[in-house]
């Protein structure tokens, strides 16, 4: 809302400010940090008291967090979910297209999150929402995306895939690429989902991934930077740094409570739509490959989650001691905030490669 106040600054220059997608995705940062300041104790305190014994811990999981993690309420994706939606309103451009499909997905798939962590809280159950029936609910939010962009875009740019460090690599894959889109989407949302195991592991990776796609969507809807860059130049993107803008303070705001020993969990209110979040903008820029670099934390959590599965099934033994992987490294005696930060560690790491490609061309 507040990018209409250029239209005010041919009789107050100082207006003119808000014409920037840097500012715009400052305030950004800042109101979203301080809605979940200010909004968050509320919100935890009202969901203790709905929920009762909060979300229930995975017997099959690691017996410690059955006394430690217990009672715990969880949704707290709604804390994140509520603070960038309220400053994406207000800071972002209310007539980008890219901004209202990327919301589309956050909010469906925080919708589906949100369903299933109901279910699970009202009884106190893991095996709630049928996991079938979600990722089809998930690939109706994520396919509708898909086409928008699609049709957003220039074809054949639109439905084509950029592959980094090639100048001129592009494979266009026509209508097909929606289905590609979808799993990118989906594959991003559960991947974030199976992070978040362990209090504070998947929201600074969300972060970081956030504080890039923020920087990739801001060069790759500028022409000037685009061109010096050599990257491809996608209309209307640059919006979207405003969101990931957003999306940095309300999880920033979030971990303040999320620190171990959290005050409250994410739950897949909040990891399913920051991932397909975070996934719909790779999408949007056509950096879904740079994707599977800057959220490769993400990737090695779902790998090791069907390896496992596969590897049991086929010959009946584990190759982790226990999946998802930062199960694993607990079983072999790390201690939670070990786990944590190296894992941070790896996200920024990580980042740094996936940003890389952006001159390496």
């Amino acid at each position: 809302m507040l990018y209409w106040l250029v239209d005010l600054s041919d009789k107050l220059t100082v207006l003119n400010v808000f014409r920037y997608i840097t500012f715009r995705t400052g305030g950004a940062v800042i109101t979203a940090l301080l809605f979940v300041f200010l909004f968050g104790p509320w919100i935890i305190e009202r969901l203790r008291s709905l929920q009762g014994k909060g979300q229930p811990i995975r017997t099959d999981g690691p017996q410690s967090h059955i006394v430690s993690k217990a009672g715990t309420p969880t949704m707290g994706g709604l804390m994140i979910l509520a603070g960038m939606l309220v400053s994406t309103l207000l800071w972002a451009n209310p007539t980008n297209p890219y901004v209202w499909v990327v919301l589309w997905v956050a909010l469906g798939f925080g919708m589906v999150g949100f369903y299933d962590d109901y279910l699970k809280v009202t009884r106190q159950t893991h095996n709630a929402f049928p996991g079938r029936t979600r990722v089809l609910v998930e690939a109706a939010i994520a396919a509708a995306a898909c086409v928008a962009m699609v049709e957003l875009g220039h074809l054949p740019f639109s439905t084509s895939l950029v592959f980094p460090f090639f100048k001129e690599l592009v494979i266009n894959f026509g209508w097909f690429y929606v289905l590609f889109g979808i799993f990118i989407m989906i594959g991003a949302g559960n991947a974030v989902n199976l992070t978040d195991g362990l209090d504070g592991l998947a929201i600074v990776p969300v972060m970081i991934a956030a504080a890039s796609f923020g920087m990739i969507a801001y060069l790759c809807g500028n022409a000037v930077f685009a061109d010096y860059l050599q990257i491809h130049y996608v209309a209307g993107t640059g919006e979207l740094a405003v969101l990931c803008g957003a999306v940095l303070g309300a999880s920033l705001g979030f971990l303040w409570f999320n620190a171990p020993p959290a005050s409250i969990f994410m739950g897949d209110t909040g990891s399913l739509a920051l991932g397909g979040l975070i996934g719909a903008i790779a999408v949007a820029t056509k950096h879904e490959i740079v994707l599977a670099v800057i959220g490769g934390l993400f990737v090695l959590e779902a790998v090791s989650v069907i390896v496992q599965v596969v590897s049991f099934k086929l010959t009946g033994k584990r190759v982790f001691k226990m999946a998802p992987i930062h199960h694993h490294f607990e079983q072999l005696g790390w201690t939670e905030p070990q786990i944590v930060i190296r894992f941070w560690i790896v996200s920024v790491v990580l980042a740094l490669a996936g940003l890389s490609t952006l001159k390496l061309r």
